[in-house]
């Protein structure tokens, strides 16, 4: 046993219920109770009234937040949906224009290779018509140095003159 308690249990006696409201101060308590019950309740009223009317206001300022906050997503979602549908529209555009310099490109060079070919042509005929020229020209200058060699003893100078005359024009009409 508590050697503390040891002598206030043995001054006391046994351990027993008091009903006597006298010597128990049941009296004054209740009364301490009631009043303080009474008293209490109009200042602790006010204060839990007050409170209840804080948190109440404070739910309704939430309320309207989250109202505010649910109209605001819905206008960014709407935002948010139609930037992409612009920017699918812009792919789609950038795409096709991808596409239409493609085929530009294609259409161009296409255009650039027969211009160039055309160009090749054209100076391939340009020069087989030169060479071929020349050739006329050289191998008339040989038949008519050949002729004119052969020619002093068959033809008097008259004929030969007439025949260098005939030549000379023949080769100035080309």
């Amino acid at each position: 046993m508590n050697p503390f308690l040891s002598p206030l249990l043995a001054s006391h006696g046994s351990f027993g219920l008091n009903l006597n409201p006298f010597e128990t101060n049941i009296i004054n308590l209740a009364i301490v109770i009631a009043g303080l019950v009474w008293f209490l309740r109009g200042f602790l009223g006010g204060i839990l009234e007050r409170r209840r009317e804080a948190i109440l206001s404070d739910l309704q300022e939430v309320e309207q937040r989250l109202a505010a906050a649910r109209t605001s997503l819905a206008e960014a979602q709407k935002g948010l949906a139609e930037a992409q549908q612009k920017a699918e529209q812009i792919r789609i555009d950038g795409k096709a224009r991808a596409e239409a310099i493609h085929l530009e490109s294609q259409k161009r060079t296409v255009d650039e290779v027969a211009r160039v070919k055309q160009g090749a042509q054209s100076d391939l005929a340009n020069e087989a018509s030169r060479v071929k020229s020349q050739l006329q020209r050289e191998t008339a200058l040989k038949a008519i140095e050949k002729a004119l060699a052969a020619l002093p003893g068959k033809l008097d100078d008259k004929a030969q003159a007439r025949l260098i005359d005939q030549s000379i024009a023949t080769l100035g009409n080309n």
